[in-house]
């Protein structure tokens, strides 16, 4: 009996010992292997496990995906799915792996955005950053009852958005976006520069429709205040603005470099060789140089300016239109002898 027992003993041990080394493996012995030391995993809103297991195989982030399912359902992550964007590591456990998910803990994203020149341009841009696609994004940008409620229309709405680097979460929702960039915007329009804006007697949204004209005009940064300016001096003499940016943006072919006397009659309120004033939004999204170059524009005398002959990307200024049209032949026939026709 003795010996029975003894070998009882010794084979429930044996038995114990394997199930314990195998239950071991299952919880704490690495299960993630990656070429990289890292890699990221997406979890859309709504997700189910199964989607998750799907995620983590597509991507052949485990090596063991029957073990990490058991612990996931021992765990209770099968039912309480988080999403959002989660960093995982060369060498996890299953165990780690799973407190990572059930924790919530998302590595959070820096989304940026510039160089925009439509409503369009902005979603399409947006989506590749954060979980909204690009038609709920478009259809906030064009919700009228929304933007009323920020006194901004579907033509301005541009203007809330500050070209930047901004902290947030991947699974950020179009709403929760369009109240982060609101919040930044109040944010950025501080009382400092909302007083400059008065003293150019312009409100934010018609500081940023300028800047925009003001972008779309000269990419060198020390000329963009002399260029505000210029347009700042035609408003307040009732000038129209007669700038080419806003025909090259009702047309919508921004590939144009020359613009012909022919594009001056379209009848768009984007014409400002037609209509006084500003348009009714911007032709970008100007970046934060261009709406301080508004905001902080020299006071001088000029009243016209055209792009230098020398193609440096400078403009020829004057005070008087016949010295602005000797600035522009030269302009012209530079233009003539590289053969730009449009």
């Amino acid at each position: 009996m003795k010996k029975i027992l003894f070998l009882i003993l010794t084979l429930l041990l044996l038995i114990g010992a394997v199930t314990a080394y195998i239950l071991y493996q299952k919880i704490f012995s690495p299960n993630v292997k990656l070429k990289d030391n890292k890699t990221y995993l997406y979890i859309r809103t709504g997700s189910n496990f199964n989607q998750v297991v799907s995620s983590l195989s597509e991507q052949h982030i485990l090596i063991n995906t029957e073990s990490f399912t058991w612990l996931a359902k021992k765990m209770n992550y099968t039912e309480r799915i988080i999403p959002g964007r989660y960093e995982i590591t060369d060498n996890m456990n299953n165990r780690q792996l799973l407190q990572l998910l059930r924790s919530g803990k998302q590595v959070p994203i820096k989304l940026t955005f510039n160089n925009i020149r439509t409503k369009a341009d902005l979603a399409s841009r947006i989506c590749k950053q954060i979980e909204a696609d690009s038609a709920q994004i478009a259809a906030m940008l064009n919700d009228s009852l929304l933007l009323k409620e920020e006194a901004l229309n579907s033509e301005n709405v541009l203007c809330l958005f500050i070209p930047n680097t901004y902290e947030m979460y991947w699974n950020t929702s179009a709403i929760v976006f369009f109240n982060r960039m609101k919040k930044e915007y109040d944010n950025f329009w501080n009382t400092t520069r909302r007083q400059k804006a008065h003293q150019q007697e312009l409100t934010p949204v018609q500081v940023s429709i300028l800047a925009s004209i003001v972008q779309s005009e000269t990419k060198q940064e020390a000329e963009k205040p002399r260029v505000a300016g210029v347009y700042l001096n035609r408003l307040r003499q009732s000038w129209k603005l007669e700038a080419d940016p806003t025909l090259v943006y009702a047309i919508g072919d921004f590939s144009i470099k020359r613009v012909l006397n022919e594009y001056k009659t379209i009848d768009s309120p984007y014409n400002t060789y037609k209509y006084f004033g500003l348009p009714p939004g911007p032709i970008c999204l100007p970046d934060i140089s261009s709406i301080d170059a508004v905001l902080n524009a020299e006071n001088h005398q000029f009243m016209y300016f055209c792009a230098r002959e020398d193609m440096s990307g400078f403009h020829a200024f004057a005070k008087d239109y016949n010295t602005h049209l000797l600035n522009a032949k030269r302009y012209q026939a530079e233009l003539n002898r590289r053969n730009i026709k449009k």
